[in-house]
Order: C-alpha cells, then sequence, then structure tokens
C-alpha cells in the first residue's frame, strides 16, 4: 500500500492527472459547446460586465499559478520557476520587516534592510508579496486536480444513476448518502492521515468527498431529461445507450457541471486554506495561503504587531473565491432556462 501511495505521489508531482484532467474538461466542454443552447450563453455572458470581470481576474490568477509552475534552465545549472527568475533580485532578510520600510521591525545599531519589499518580510525574511504569488501555484493545483477527480466522477455516476435507475440508482445514492453522513471536515482529516501530508493526497481526499453534490446535481437533471422526447426518440431509433449517453444527454447537462465546477473550485481553495490551517494541509515549506494563514495567526499576539502576513494571504483567497464565485453566478444566469 504504502508504494502505491509513493506512486500515485510521484505521478502527481509530475502533473500528468492535472494535465489530463484539463484535457478531459476541455473536451467536455468542447462536447457541450456545440449545443445550441450553450451558444445562446456564452453570447449572454460576453455582454454581462461583472462576468467578464471575475473571468479577467480568475485568469490572472491562473496567469501567476503558471509562472511558478512552469521552470526554465538559467544560467547556474538547473532550472527555476518563472516566478523566481522574475523575483531573484529581490533579497531575504534576517527576520520580519514592515511594508515599505527601511529598517527590520526590530533595528539595532539603525540596521537598514538589504532591499525593498511591497509587502514586508516573514519571521525567515522571507518576501510576503513574493510568498502570496507562489501560493497561487498550490491553490490551483489543489483546485485543478481536485475537479480532475470529482467531476468527471460525480457527472458520470449522476447520469448513469438517472438513466439507468432501478438498482445502479439504489447504489450510486446509497455511495452519496452514506458520505454525506459524515462530517466533511472530519472525514478530511480521517483521510489525509491515514495518507500523509502531500498536495496529491489532498486533492485525492478532497475528490473522495467532493463528487457528491455533483452526482446528486446531474441525476435529478439527468431523470427529467429522459422523459423529454428528442430521449424517447433516440430510443425508438435504436441509437445504443452510449451514443444516447454521450450525444444527447451529457450536452445538455454539461452546464450543470460547468457551474458546479465553477463554484466548488472556490469552496476547494477555501478548504485547501482551512486544511493548513489545522496543520493537516500543505507539507512545510510549501508555499500555500492557509499555511501563511496559520502562522500569521500567532503573529497576531506580537508586540509589535504582525499583520502583513495573515493580510496578504487572506486578501489574495478573498480575491480568488469572490471572482469565482462572481464567475458562477454569471454563468448561472447565462444558462438560466427562463432567460434563454
Amino acid at each position: 500500500m504504502e508504494k502505491l501511495f509513493e506512486f500515485f505521489q510521484h505521478w502527481i508531482a509530475q502533473d500528468v492527472i492535472l494535465v489530463g484532467g484539463v484535457w478531459l474538461v476541455f473536451f467536455l466542454i468542447r462536447r457541450g459547446a456545440r449545443n445550441e443552447r450553450w451558444q445562446r450563453a456564452f453570447q449572454r455572458l460576453k455582454r454581462d460586465r461583472t462576468g467578464m470581470i471575475s473571468f479577467a481576474v480568475v485568469l490572472f490568477y491562473l496567469f501567476l499559478g503558471a509562472l511558478e509552475m512552469f521552470q526554465i534552465p538559467v544560467k547556474t545549472g538547473g532550472s527555476q520557476s518563472i516566478l523566481d527568475v522574475l523575483t531573484a533580485h529581490i533579497p531575504m532578510e534576517k527576520s520580519y520587516s514592515a511594508p515599505w520600510a527601511s529598517q527590520p521591525l526590530v533595528a539595532l545599531n539603525h540596521e537598514k534592510l538589504n532591499g525593498f519589499h511591497l509587502l514586508g518580510t516573514d519571521v525567515l525574511g522571507k518576501d510576503v508579496f513574493v510568498q502570496t504569488l507562489k501560493a497561487c501555484k498550490t491553490a490551483l493545483i489543489i483546485g485543478g486536480l481536485t475537479s480532475a477527480i470529482y467531476v468527471p466522477l460525480g457527472a458520470l455516476l449522476g447520469i448513469l444513476a438517472g438513466y439507468f435507475r432501478k438498482w445502479v440508482d439504489d447504489l450510486v445514492q446509497y455511495s452519496y448518502s452514506t458520505l454525506a453522513s459524515i462530517p466533511e471536515v472530519l472525514l478530511l482529516v480521517s483521510i489525509l492521515l491515514i495518507l500523509g501530508k502531500g498536495l496529491g493526497f489532498m486533492a485525492l481526499a478532497l475528490g473522495i468527498t467532493g463528487w457528491t453534490g455533483l452526482c446528486r446535481l446531474i441525476r435529478g437533471e439527468t431523470m427529467r431529461q429522459t422523459e423529454r422526447t428528442y430521449i424517447m426518440a433516440a430510443r425508438s431509433l435504436g441509437q445504443s445507450h452510449l451514443k444516447i449517453v454521450t450525444r444527447h444527454l451529457l450536452p445538455n447537462v454539461m452546464h450543470l457541471v460547468l457551474i458546479t465546477a465553477v463554484l466548488g473550485f472556490s469552496n476547494i481553495v477555501l478548504a485547501e486554506a482551512v486544511l493548513s490551517y489545522l496543520g493537516v494541509g500543505a507539507p512545510v515549506g510549501t508555499a500555500s495561503w492557509g499555511v501563511m494563514i496559520d502562522s500569521g495567526r500567532t503573529e497576531l499576539g506580537r508586540d509589535p504587531l504582525v499583520w502583513w502576513n495573515i493580510t496578504s494571504a487572506a486578501g489574495a483567497l478573498f480575491g480568488l473565491v469572490l471572482a469565482l464565485n462572481l464567475l458562477g453566478d454569471s454563468l448561472r444566469k447565462a444558462f438560466d432556462p427562463k432567460v434563454a
């Protein structure tokens, strides 16, 4: 079992599941975009100023995460992330320094800082602004990996339960009802205590517990769609179950999958912060907003007060979650059948 976990963690580190999940989501969106309803919805979304601004903010966070994720070769040998190369001129300090300060927080003999720090430095002397930017990668990897696990799983089980019904529906209902009856935080902590710390294991735990809501939603919509005349016509023409599911049902439920995935992404980012705050999330040394908030909690009791670490992480987390929620609301309005 330990070798299996090591194998899983190794390939998570290589981002294989992330790339595969992104490809799968792109394929499903492309498949659903052929639907006439999708085309009208995207036209309405383009006219929604709030939705487009939120989409631009999410793209900006994705860009920052990509800067930390992609490695480039350097002159000294080896490779560094693009963000590390861009911020290589920002020096480290001995300990805390306040934002825009020219001296350490506790200056001895008028000691000067080695450089300028927009949001100050933490206890290790690292620039808080750089650490906040680096944490985008952790949030996006957790959100992307978890979505790559729970979105296909929830959508597939929901469609199967709503289409075949009978014992398939009973089995799926029993599975998600059992998971939903267990407090989510306790279940996540239990899984992570068994598997251990790591971004891959955290994504696996969140994926195991996160598919139930999507599955319940897709199951209900699939049951409604199977009573429509186009499904009855497809059955009467002798089309196989696979063709009915992929060509007819999937495009007509993909808007719910897209909206739930966008809204669920913000919940995943918050869950990562909570788990890191509880000490079972991101490993030590990984830039994470949850870790920064956890360390900033103890810094609020210092004298002089160190407020910039927790403020920077909480502000970045708030911006991403707010943008994702506003984008999800705009998508829901665009796909609303009453508007269509």
